[in-house]
């Protein structure tokens, strides 16, 4: 009895179909106003918004520094929006955002502060050196 002809299938990517030509990725654009989401919301997938869409007041354009912040090497944070969470949550004494580990006295801790090692509210019996 004869063995049935087998056929091979080769699946190979080395040529391409017709929709795909060229490189797959796409360039992703930024767009720096609210006028421009119409445009680009119709022919792209995918494009990062610069600003906060439901936000009327906000003018990032008009926020100025301080004298004696013209250093255009240093970088300055002008504003934050919503809460920061090694400031406003529980968190371990050595990222506190209000005393900072390594400018700061170890023994200084703000409300949310708590030893990581003994999970207790700061400060930790322990801090003091004695075990």
């Amino acid at each position: 009895m004869a063995e049935p002809e087998r056929e091979v299938i080769e699946i190979d990517d080395s040529s391409p179909s017709p929709d795909r030509t060229g490189t797959p990725l796409k360039p992703v654009f930024c767009l720096k106003n609210r006028h421009e989401i119409d445009k680009f919301e119709e022919s792209e997938e995918c494009f990062i918004l610069d600003f906060d869409p439901y936000d009327d007041d906000l003018d990032i354009f008009k926020l100025s520094l301080s004298k004696g912040f013209d250093d255009a090497s240093e970088l300055s944070v002008v504003s934050e929006k919503g809460q920061v969470a090694c400031r406003d949550y529980p968190h371990p004494r050595h990222s506190c955002a209000k005393y900072p580990f390594a400018k700061t006295t170890h023994d200084k801790h703000c409300k949310l502060c708590y030893c990581y090692v003994c999970d207790l509210s700061a400060p930790c019996p322990k801090w003091n050196g004695s075990s």
